[in-house]
């Protein structure tokens, strides 16, 4: 089972539910890419998945072009903001889905604040990606 993840700056969110998937069944073949890749992890993203019991500091913000030319079982973007263009995969793949998620990165305010929604979103993705294993993989 192969699956891609795809959002715009592969810094957070999508990083996030690539550390989550990865945990719950290490046999999947799990990636991450970005139509416009950073080139480097969110900080507050790495720590609070690391507060989460996950490592994903090793991670690499990569672009999509890197995985144009694979199949994919799955392929699943995660922008979710009214004002996020999801990414298009134009590569073979079997399943396009979307399980949208808000942008962290992107909040202003104190520091608790900006956190506070760094674990909010990161507890999300948790759940919207472990009921995706349990419905689409898990079977």
């Amino acid at each position: 089972m192969k699956v891609l993840i795809l959002c715009t700056g592969n810094s957070c969110r999508s990083q996030m539910a690539h550390g989550f998937l990865q945990s719950f069944d290490k046999n999947i073949t799990v990636c991450s890419a970005g139509t416009e890749a950073s080139g480097k992890l969110n900080e507050r993203a790495v720590a609070v998945m690391k507060e989460a019991g996950i490592d994903i500091n090793h991670h690499t913000s990569d672009s999509v072009e890197k995985y144009l030319g694979e199949e994919w079982d799955y392929v699943i973007t995660v922008c979710g903001g009214a004002n996020e263009a999801c990414p298009a995969f134009i590569g073979k793949v079997k399943h396009r889905l979307h399980i949208g998620f808000d942008d962290p990165s992107h909040v202003t305010g104190n520091d608790e604040y900006i956190w506070s929604e760094f674990r909010r979103v990161r507890d999300e993705i948790k759940k919207g990606f472990y009921e995706f294993y349990l419905n689409s993989i898990k079977q």
